[in-house]
């Protein structure tokens, strides 16, 4: 297992594996993201109370979700690196922070779009709102300072520190609708007992969100291949890379 698992932390071999993961997951997200398109406009039915604004959930609620779960992997990521020193893990940790920024905006917007008809207003300070606004901030904080250190080692252990810090705001996140009267609704998903959202909602629903998660990885690993190049360009396997596209 861990023999595996060091061939894959290998930057020759983890450019190579991902080379083919690439298509396998961006072909998975085409045609998940056409079905929960297609499930979500024209056979889900519309909510008695919303009416079709409810439609908005197949965009909102994956990429909600998709904000937390990149933090987490970028969080998780970047302990990796900065306990084993595994580079892979510092690559994946950067490459996926502007990735879990545009979940977290994109769940923002259409939240504050599914507000304005709901609520009356486009923002509120309620705490499920509140604590995705900081999250946004998390992510362009740890990009920021990415940026703003040239040594790619120095720069992965201050992100991982901060990502670490930062990762007590998933839980409140999380748990803000039950822990605090909100007007955000509470979970209808992820309840212990059942899930409280109709069938025909939920299969699309679900559909997205494994669309957006298998876009995730299929975008992580472009990018983590072109700041792998970035870093290695002057090491042998790079050489070997560019003879054999330059034949």
């Amino acid at each position: 297992m861990l023999r595996h698992i060091n061939q894959f932390a290998s930057p020759k071999n983890f450019y190579a594996l991902s080379c083919k993961l690439v298509h396998y997951f961006g072909g998975a997200c085409l045609l998940l993201f056409v079905a929960g398109v297609f499930g979500g406009l024209l056979f889900s039915p519309p909510d008695y109370q919303q009416g079709e604004s409810v439609r908005i959930i197949y965009v909102h609620v994956p990429s909600a979700w998709m904000s937390l779960f990149v933090y987490i992997v970028m969080a998780g990521a970047g302990t990796i690196g900065l306990i084993w020193r595994i580079k892979i893990m510092d690559v994946i940790a950067r490459s996926s922070a502007p990735l879990g920024a545009s979940f977290t905006f994109l769940a923002l917007a259409t939240g504050s779009l599914w507000g304005k008809p709901m609520w009356g207003a486009w923002w509120v300070w309620d705490a499920r709102l509140t604590s995705e606004l900081i999250l946004l901030f998390l992510y362009l904080g740890y990009i920021a300072l990415q940026s703003a250190i040239e040594d790619p080692r120095m720069a992965a252990r201050a992100g991982a520190i901060l990502a670490l810090i930062g990762i007590i705001n998933i839980p409140i996140i999380h748990f803000s609708v039950e822990w605090w009267s909100t007007l955000h609704q509470g979970p209808t998903v992820s309840k212990l007992d059942a899930p409280s959202i109709h069938i025909d909602m939920l299969i699309p629903l679900l559909l997205m969100a494994l669309a957006y998660m298998c876009y995730f990885i299929s975008a992580v690993l472009m990018r983590a291949r072109c700041d792998l190049l970035a870093l290695e360009r002057n090491s042998a396997w790079v050489g070997e890379l560019i003879g054999e596209r330059s034949r």
